[in-house]
């Protein structure tokens, strides 16, 4: 069977509850929608930066952070729709190549949070081929649940930067909202990397 007609099993929230567990110091950013309900309903923790907007954001501001925090594993956790918004920071991540970077692309191979409407992702794109040719080499996808292993492993390791395209169910978990005040949310993870507050 091909890679394009497998049919995914992944169920979402449980798989991205998974991984957060094996990498329990890593500071998170998870992108607008249903990657921030999952890493929410995982646990709320100060080290996680939920982007409730800016739609394309994630894996940039993950790429700053990453640079900025050397010693500690980043992981954004974003969806298909979001990181084909920003596809042009996988550039800029390939070309500055931070070691402490993954990113963990939840694909149902749908916009979630606007109707459900196909993405690019089920129309032929390739993001593990699109990652690679931006010079993100540790690209793979994974089709199932006892993968997060596999996930956990690359982000501990901090050897290269990552990108991993999880296929998921394209179902709708019940929503587990985050903390909405932005000021609020950057100020605690401030305050868990030991900077004051602004």
């Amino acid at each position: 069977m091909s890679e394009q007609n497998r049919i995914a099993t992944i169920e979402r929230r449980q798989f991205v509850a998974q991984v957060l567990a094996g990498v329990p110091d890593a500071l998170v950013v998870s992108g607008l929608g249903s990657p921030s309900y999952d890493v929410f309903a995982a646990g709320d923790r100060d080290a996680n930066f939920y982007l409730w907007g800016a739609m394309g954001g994630a894996a940039a501001l993950g790429l700053g952070l990453a640079i900025a925090q050397p010693q500690k594993p980043v992981v954004v956790i974003t969806g298909d729709g979001e990181q084909l918004m920003g596809i042009g920071a996988l550039g800029t991540i390939g070309a500055k190549q931070p070691k402490n970077l993954s990113i963990v692309v939840l694909d149902n191979g749908h916009y979630g949070e606007t109707g459900m409407q196909q993405s690019h992702s089920s129309l032929g794109t390739d993001l593990v081929a699109v990652s690679k040719g931006f010079g993100i080499a540790n690209s793979f996808a994974v089709w199932n649940e006892a993968d997060y292993g596999q996930v956990v492993e690359h982000v501990s390791a901090r050897k290269a930067p990552t990108l991993v395209q999880v296929h998921i169910r394209a179902d709708e978990p019940p929503r587990a909202l985050p903390p909405r005040d932005g000021v609020f949310v950057k100020n605690r993870f401030r305050a868990h990397l030991g900077f004051q507050p602004f």
